[in-house]
This record gives C-alpha cells, sequence and structure tokens, in this order.
C-alpha cells in the first residue's frame, strides 16, 4: 500500500507530514475528473489569495476607460 503525496500549490514543495497538508481547492479536469488542491497548513491563506498584479492591471483599465468616457465629446458617460 502506498501512501498519498500531496504538493504545495504556493511553494510546489512536497507535503511530508499529513497533518501539515491543507485541502484549498478543487481544480476540474478536461477529460475526466479533477483533483484537489494541497498546501503546506502555513501556506494556505497564501494559496488562496488572488493575484495582486491582477487587481493592479484591472483597476487601470477601469481607470482609463473612465477617464476615456469622460473626455470624448458626444459621448453620454
Amino acid at each position: 500500500m502506498s501512501a498519498t503525496l500531496h504538493v504545495c500549490r504556493y511553494c510546489d514543495g512536497l507535503i511530508t507530514d499529513a497533518a501539515d497538508a491543507v485541502r484549498v481547492g478543487y481544480e476540474a479536469g478536461n477529460s475526466g475528473p479533477g483533483w484537489n488542491v494541497w498546501a503546506h497548513r502555513a501556506h494556505a491563506v497564501q494559496a488562496t489569495q488572488p493575484d495582486s498584479a491582477f487587481a493592479r492591471i484591472l483597476v487601470h483599465i477601469l481607470i482609463a476607460r473612465a477617464l476615456r468616457q469622460s473626455t470624448t465629446p458626444g459621448v453620454a458617460p
């Protein structure tokens, strides 16, 4: 009988202690069942937080759109 090995989503390290493994999500598969996403207990919060770069880029896009709409003549906001 073999033990199930888990890999941490945050640091890509092998989780050797089963008590240290925390399930942080589930990814669906394209053809068949998906798989559970695991992280070390210390990394569980970081592994589930959204990417801050994405949020920063989205804010820049929304500001640029708002400024363009407010300065375009003949276009209602």
